[in-house]
């Protein structure tokens, strides 16, 4: 899918995504990775479902943001209950949906000015 909505510079936005690729601002990237508005993480270790654990989404607690949303590939799947714990407790949203819908979600909460982040599998 090709998003038309223009951000402001300096703003990673994802402007498309498909099986196997996701497009921030205008360079493709076909690795999971870590985006907000003001950062992108190309060199983010998770390559599948299974590396979702507390040490590879900890790097997304450093950032800060107010809500993460976790695109767990081609369909929804949750993270072992630690992981959501480990949200919890440091008081941070987690929203974990396919990562086509996480996509999506990243846009507009970034549109709506939120402090948001989205660790995103690209399997």
């Amino acid at each position: 899918m090709k998003f038309a909505q223009e951000f402001g510079a300096g703003s990673f936005a994802i402007t498309a995504y498909d099986n196997g690729f996701i497009k921030v601002n205008e360079t493709v990237h076909t690795t999971s990775l870590i985006i907000a508005p003001e950062k992108l993480d190309t060199e983010w270790s998770a390559e599948d479902f299974d590396d979702l654990d507390t040490e590879t989404l900890s790097r997304v607690l450093d950032w800060e943001p107010e809500i993460v949303v976790l695109g767990t590939g081609e369909r929804q799947r949750f993270p072992a209950p630690e992981v959501l714990r480990m949200f919890r407790e440091h008081g941070i949203g987690l929203e974990v949906m396919d990562t086509g819908s996480a996509c999506r979600t990243y846009n507009v909460l970034m549109a709506e000015g939120r402090h948001v982040a989205a660790a995103l599998l690209i399997i």
